[in-house]
């Protein structure tokens, strides 16, 4: 380093019942400058993070802020030394009002100190998202009614109300939608200009070579190094993410598309969505697009049985179904890739072979008794073609990175053989070389013949994944295109209602 920068973790190891998580890392960073850090799932990003914010406590080595050696024993501490962090799992609680959730902590009093001066405390968590940008939040509102777009705006506000020194900020934008996302970096410049340093973590690289001033690179618990945006590209982070070159995002395949597997007509449900009409084919990537709020999951949901439609019909293989429950669906052969998976696609408590085997062991079960040999190869076959890791079949779910979180999720509904999965925001939060398993894996589904209804707020993901794209809008299907008809820019027009 040419001068003292303002943090400096240094030597940093940490291990988590005998894996090395974190090897010797030393880091630096300044005030005024936005520090991207990427890598792998698993290559130690979160737990660096976690250290840094108090979350975890390091085995060996020792943080410095302007110089001096500070102990971060745990959150508060943290916050005493001027760090909030924002990470992929919202820190809300749900119950509480998007007033409360902000000021938690430090809400105003009426005199003496006895009462809550509610007025005064909804004006300033108002005037919080105001000064932010964030706009169209209820602050009377349980967080728990939001959107999950929304609760990231919560989250990040709760984080800057603090005027944090250092602001973690962890997939900030996996949930956004493009203009959100522009009212994030706005507020990352302003914090950047008032000498605030942010730590920021994401997979999507042009993200990163948008905001960051400097990149590190973590690699197996590693630092691999530092670069500046001006001088590296996509291409050179991903070898240096991943010790190889990854070639083409998206596997090059030729569509052998069948007969009509799914057909949704007229389908509604009250302040959701309106007359969605679609169908889908044997062996067909159908891509889904629309905007944060046009009512893609509602309508991914519905089909699942999760939120019945007050309207429609459904019909798989040609024959009317009426789903009213998950189960429904399961048993007629719909799956369902939920878009937050941890919330509602795995039990964390629980390890790999009992989440994966969660909506199958009907088919392991003989007189009532789980045949255990039986389950744990059928688990065994899908970690190893998922390459999930650690392959330990009896680990906790809530012990790996997002990354085989995601892979363990999917790899619950491949057990099922559904006619038609449905991908909620398959590749959200995961690393490159994951996607890229993802994608992989789609393609091979789709030439076994499922027909695939992919939902993905990543335009390139969209187009290259999906042999068609259907367009929503504010609940309703505003536009189809073929492969060939598809860009970026008529989809996008399309969904802000530019485009007809």
């Amino acid at each position: 380093m040419s001068k003292c920068e303002y943090l400096l973790m240094q030597g940093i190891s940490k291990s988590y019942d005998g894996t090395q998580a974190l090897r010797g890392v030393t880091f630096s960073a300044d005030l005024g400058e936005v520090h991207a850090l990427v890598g792998e799932n698993g290559a130690g990003k979160s737990t660096l993070i976690k250290i840094l914010s108090g979350a975890v406590r390091h085995d060996t080595g020792q943080i410095l802020l302007e110089g001096k050696p500070v102990s971060l024993d745990s959150p508060l501490h943290a916050h005493r030394a001027g760090i909030r962090a924002v990470y992929q799992e919202f820190s809300l609680v749900p119950h509480l009002s998007v007033t409360e959730n902000i000021l938690l902590g430090q809400m105003p009093r009426r005199r003496f100190h006895w009462w809550v001066d509610w007025a005064a405390a909804h004006r300033q968590a108002q005037a919080i998202l105001d000064e932010l940008g964030f706009t169209g939040i209820d602050v009377r509102t349980p967080v728990s009614q939001l959107s999950v777009s929304y609760q990231q705006m919560v989250e990040i506000a709760k984080a800057v109300a603090g005027r944090p020194r250092i602001l973690i900020l962890d997939e900030p934008s996996a949930v956004l939608s493009q203009e959100e996302l522009k009212r994030l970096f706005a507020l990352m410049k302003q914090l950047k200009a008032a000498s605030t340093l942010i730590l920021y973590i994401s997979h999507r690289l042009n993200e990163v070579f948008e905001v960051a001033d400097r990149i590190t690179v973590l690699k197996d618990g590693e630092i691999v190094g530092t670069v500046r945006p001006q001088d590296t590209d996509e291409g050179q982070l991903i070898r240096m993410m991943v010790g190889r070159t990854l070639g083409e995002f998206y596997p090059k395949r030729e569509a052998k598309i069948g007969g009509e597997v799914l057909a949704v007509r007229g389908l509604s449900r009250e302040g959701a969505f309106t007359d969605i009409t679609f169908s889908l084919a044997h062996g067909e990537i159908l891509g889904l697009f629309g905007l944060v709020g046009s009512g893609r999951t509602q309508v991914a949901r519905s089909i699942f049985g999760a939120e019945p439609p007050d309207a429609g019909e459904i019909r798989l293989e040609g024959k009317l179904v009426r789903l009213r429950s998950p189960r429904e669906a399961l048993q007629a052969g719909i799956a369902l890739l939920t878009e937050d998976r941890k919330r509602d696609g795995l039990v964390l408590s629980c390890s790999i072979r009992d989440n994966i085997s969660l909506a199958t062991l009907p088919q392991v079960t003989r007189w009532g008794f789980l045949d255990i040999g039986r389950m744990d190869a059928r688990v065994q076959r899908q970690v190893q073609d998922l390459a999930i890791r650690p392959p330990q079949i009896n680990r906790l779910v809530r012990q790996l990175s997002g990354g085989n979180q995601q892979k363990v999720a999917l790899a619950k509904w491949l057990l099922t053989q559904a006619k038609v999965l449905i991908l909620d925001e398959p590749t959200r939060g995961v690393d490159v070389a994951t996607k890229v398993d993802i994608y992989r894996i789609m393609s091979d589904l789709a030439d076994q013949g499922m027909g695939i209804l992919l939902i993905s707020s990543e335009l390139p993901e969209i187009l290259g994944m999906s042999d068609r794209v259907l367009v929503m809008r504010e609940g309703r299907l505003v536009g189809e295109f073929s492969r060939a008809q598809a860009s970026e820019e008529r989809l996008l027009a399309c969904a802000a209602g530019l485009l007809q």
